[in-house]
């Protein structure tokens, strides 16, 4: 009896990790070693920062690679909703996809809670360009993708990767290729700011200079990549004038840009479609763009 119960766990054991492995997936530590601005705090929870890496098959990989960062007003992850099923919806368009279950800001857990995010959404760009031929990734075809605050963290890594909130020795550029911006937050100026998001971020009381330097309207340069944007103009919870504003400061830059909007769909629809499916019209305009061949 015991020999068959050693045999049946050997045999369940070996199909799960055939099923994982035909998936294609990879439960990745974003640091090697030790996680930075990290503070060791008696009860506080500390979640260790972490990719989940999601490969197309061989034969209809693109070489395309997406950092995906799920939304959560910076106090949850929609990992499912807003990651796992994006992965998988990527995946069948021949695009690698990496799930970012980034660090929620937090003064018990971080020495500087509002750069966070950011160090993990620049390590997430380091690491997926240092292991791109491994991956079979085109370095130079790295974009990134986040819904609602989400957004705003792939917005901050768009619009500032040139500084650097990591140890990067190797000089490798933490600049996405492009970006996809799914009713994101973009601003933190009153009226237009998700309160939550930026309360999460920045404090109950931030400072003028603190407001502008994550308000990403204002960050916009000529080096920002290039950005595709949905959003629905119902949206009660993150203003439709988040993605109006960035979409004018990247028009204004010269960096190109395609803005849908939608009359109705409201806050979190994810892959579900106010009109049409958004992710399909999001793959012609990297075919157009020149990111899928």
């Amino acid at each position: 009896m015991q020999v068959f119960l050693k045999k049946s766990f050997f045999v369940f054991f070996v199909t799960f990790l055939a099923a994982a492995s035909s998936k294609g997936q990879q439960l990745i530590a974003l640091y090697p070693g030790k996680v930075p601005n990290q503070r060791a705090a008696a009860g506080a929870e500390t979640k260790q920062p972490r990719l989940t890496a999601y490969f197309p098959a061989k034969e209809s990989a693109t070489g395309v690679a997406v950092i995906v960062c799920p939304g959560g007003g910076y106090r949850s992850l929609v990992v499912k909703r807003e990651g796992t099923d994006v992965a998988e919806a990527l995946n069948k368009m021949g695009i690698a996809a990496f799930v970012l279950e980034y660090r929620l800001p937090s003064e018990a857990t971080m020495m500087d809670k509002t750069i966070g995010p950011l160090q993990d959404a620049q390590q997430a760009i380091k690491m997926v360009r240092q292991k791109a031929a491994a991956w079979n990734i085109d370095p130079n075809k790295i974009g990134i993708l986040g819904f609602s605050a989400g957004g705003h963290l792939a917005s901050t890594a768009g619009t500032h990767f040139q500084h650097a909130q990591i140890e990067n020795k190797e000089n490798i550029s933490l600049r996405p290729d492009f970006m996809v911006l799914v009713y994101p937050v973009i601003s933190f100026e009153e009226g237009l700011a998700h309160a939550g998001s930026r309360e999460s971020l920045v404090g109950k009381a931030p400072s003028k200079e603190q407001i502008r330097l994550y308000s990403n309207e204002q960050q916009v340069t000529a080096q920002t990549p290039p950005t595709f944007l949905i959003h629905a103009g119902d949206d009660s919870k993150v203003p439709v004038q988040n993605s109006l504003r960035f979409y004018e400061a990247l028009q204004k830059n010269g960096v190109p840009a395609e803005l849908h909007l939608y009359p109705k769909g409201e806050h979190g629809f994810s892959l579900g479609a106010p009109i049409d499916n958004w992710l399909e019209r999001c793959r012609y305009w990297m075919v157009a763009s020149g990111w899928i061949k």
